[in-house]
């Protein structure tokens, strides 16, 4: 029964989590974003969810795309938080600290948020992908702008830096794709840290964290 209980409060923290901040509180517990997670990053500036599918760059790697889509609702925006490549598997609902690497599996198809030296279509800066063999470029560190924080907190405001070429997770509502994925915006990777590199934790299934 044990299991359940847990269950069942890991889905009432998705159900609330999809509401908007005024309409509920977050318990302590679901306070920090956990280890075997899934989450949905929102891009603070523009407000859409980092996504994926079955959808391919035309360019670049040919890896499958990863985007900036707006509505909240769709399960291609959710990403299971793990280990970083190399290192130990991590205990579910172990909250993930400040400075943590950690990779980013997109639920539905299973491959792993990537970057690397590849040209991004729309921006020409450093492509994001999402790829089926995991490798070191895999690897993101979690980089919180409160300084106060000790933890990944859910609705907390943080940087995510792409390990190996030290560039940080971005999107611009200026580059914005037309078809196949009308509407959607690019994802890519900047050196810059500005506006437009700040993500938050949204809508997700929670873990609670550990004791």
């Amino acid at each position: 029964m044990k299991g359940l209980h847990f269950l069942t409060s890991a889905l009432a923290a998705f159900v609330a989590s999809s509401k908007s901040s005024a309409d509920f509180v977050i318990e302590k517990e679901f306070e920090a974003v956990t280890c075997g997670s899934s989450i949905k990053l929102a891009h603070a500036a523009t407000g859409v969810r980092m996504h994926s599918h079955q959808i391919t760059y035309g360019t670049g790697s040919g890896q499958q795309s990863v985007t900036g889509f707006s509505n909240g609702d769709d399960t291609n925006s959710l990403f299971v938080v793990e280990s970083a490549f190399g290192a130990q598997q991590c205990q579910r609902g172990a909250a993930i600290k400040c400075g943590d690497v950690v990779r980013l599996q997109h639920l539905n198809t299973k491959n792993r948020l990537h970057s690397h030296l590849h040209i991004s279509p729309l921006s020409n800066q450093q492509e994001v992908s999402a790829y089926g063999h995991t490798n070191t470029d895999d690897n993101w560190q979690i980089v919180c702008i409160d300084k106060k924080d000790k933890v990944w907190k859910r609705e907390g405001k943080v940087r995510v830096l792409h390990v190996s070429t030290q560039k940080f997770l971005s999107a611009n509502a200026r580059h914005k794709f037309s078809n196949p994925i009308p509407g959607q915006l690019e994802v890519c990777a900047v050196k810059g840290a500005g506006q437009n590199e700040v993500w938050q934790v949204q809508e997700g299934i929670f873990f609670a964290q550990l004791e």
